[in-house]
């Protein structure tokens, strides 16, 4: 697995698949690179997808200091330089969106265009509750209950699905693995109840698209939309109907990956 050290201090898992333009996939609260699924092949057709493991989870390292969605855009800034990226598009999923606009906001320079799927600015009274809810089992220890409520996550109509279980299955190593991994995945929600950019998020000048499914829970239309609202010129998205869920990458990849080829296309990488 390449693990590459950078100046934050930690050495990153990571994964490039494809050739184009390079995107930077960053991914959200509790996941493994494996968890993006059918994403990375199907953006890999067009572009040079850098996916990596946040740190302390999958293959990269916890390393020192505090978990936040501003120290991890330092990790994130800090891989694009390692591997000798200068620019790049920046697609973060959940907590990896709130990664996502720190690090357009501390390093535009970077962020050639920024994909936010499934965010918020700022978390109201709703999305605290939800957060809280999925937090405890980690803080816990308690493996079987975390994946359960992980249920939130997805649609009803794949939640009903009399193989459900089975389709979970093959994704259960791309959570965490151990007591440390669960430490890190509670710090990662408290990294998610602070996230707080609402009223900065103006200053994003990368162009960006906004896109959330309709039946999403964790991070609900009206915080996403709220955060389209707030940066200049972006494009909000809503995908709607059965597996419009906060798992769009897995419910529904084509549609997605389709938004995203699209919006990008119209906003090719400049030196």
């Amino acid at each position: 697995m390449p693990l590459t050290r950078v100046r934050t201090g930690v050495g990153l898992h990571h994964e490039i698949t494809g050739e184009g333009e390079p995107l930077l996939m960053v991914m959200g609260t509790s996941g493994a690179i494996g968890l993006w699924a059918e994403a990375v092949p199907r953006l890999a057709e067009r572009f040079r997808v850098i996916a990596f493991d946040n740190r302390g989870l999958g293959g990269s390292e916890r390393g020192e200091g505090p978990i936040t969605a501003a120290s991890m855009a330092e990790d994130a800034s800090a891989l694009l330089e390692a591997l000798e990226v200068p620019k790049a598009h920046v697609l973060g999923w959940s907590l990896g969106s709130a990664v996502a606009q720190e690090m357009a906001l501390a390093h535009p320079q970077q962020v050639a265009t920024a994909v936010l799927y499934a965010t918020w600015g700022r978390c109201d009274g709703f999305q605290r509750s939800v957060f809280t809810a999925l937090r405890h089992p980690y803080a816990t220890r308690d493996m079987e209950a975390a994946l359960t409520a992980a249920g939130l996550a997805f649609s009803p109509q794949i939640l009903d699905h009399p193989d459900f279980l089975q389709l979970l299955e093959p994704m259960a190593p791309f959570f965490p693995q151990d007591e440390e991994q669960m430490a890190v995945t509670t710090e990662q929600w408290d990294a998610d109840l602070a996230h707080d950019t609402l009223d900065r998020l103006g200053g994003i000048t990368a162009p960006t698209l906004v896109v959330v499914g309709e039946q999403d829970l964790l991070t609900p239309p009206w915080q996403a939309e709220a955060v389209a609202d707030r940066i200049p010129g972006a494009r909000y998205e809503l995908l709607t109907g059965p597996g419009s869920s906060h798992c769009l990458h897995l419910e529904r990849p084509e549609d997605l990956v389709g938004v995203v080829n699209d919006f990008l296309t119209e906003h090719p990488l400049e030196d």
